[in-house]
């Protein structure tokens, strides 16, 4: 999928980034096994940011493609796995600093329960290692974002 749109002024291509030129619309996911396993993700090189730490999972929504087919899309991308049931959790503004560029996002939160049978990496380009994570033994390092993310909903994901 692709990060960037285009435009022209004067005659040039502009590219412009989600969330750094506009502020982005992310589908965050918490996908889990129903029985208190959680699937979580390690970033690799070829991620845009936070190379090595563990995060559960998202995507950007594309003009005219709706919330339910991303949230479903994005988990079987990354993980393999097929939607069985969510709940929408919430929303949360995110501002961002890495290096020397900002970024804007309004995450939309949910929580997943997918079938564990299957679940594989499925963006080896993205991710280092796809795992499965009891709650109380969450892998470090965490995205920047997790910690947040885990505070704001700690009672709907138990």
């Amino acid at each position: 999928m692709f990060d960037s749109c285009r435009g022209h002024k004067n005659g040039k291509i502009l590219f412009m980034n989600k969330g750094e030129d506009f502020t982005g619309i992310t589908i965050v996911f918490f996908c889990h096994d129903g029985d208190g396993k959680v699937l979580m993700s390690k970033r690799s090189i070829n991620c845009r940011d936070e190379h090595g730490c563990w995060d559960i999972g998202g995507g950007g929504l594309e003009h005219y493609d709706s919330i339910e087919n991303t949230l479903r899309k994005e988990i079987k991308e990354e993980y393999c796995v097929d939607v069985v049931d969510y709940e929408f959790l919430g929303y949360r503004e995110v501002h961002r600093e890495s290096g020397d560029k900002k970024s804007h996002w309004i995450a939309l939160d949910f929580k997943v329960l997918v079938n564990p049978e299957g679940a594989d990496n499925g963006e080896p380009h993205k991710f280092e290692a796809v795992d499965w994570f009891n709650m109380d033994t969450l892998p470090n390092p965490k995205h920047s974002q997790l910690p947040t993310f885990l505070d704001k909903y700690a009672d709907k994901l138990r």
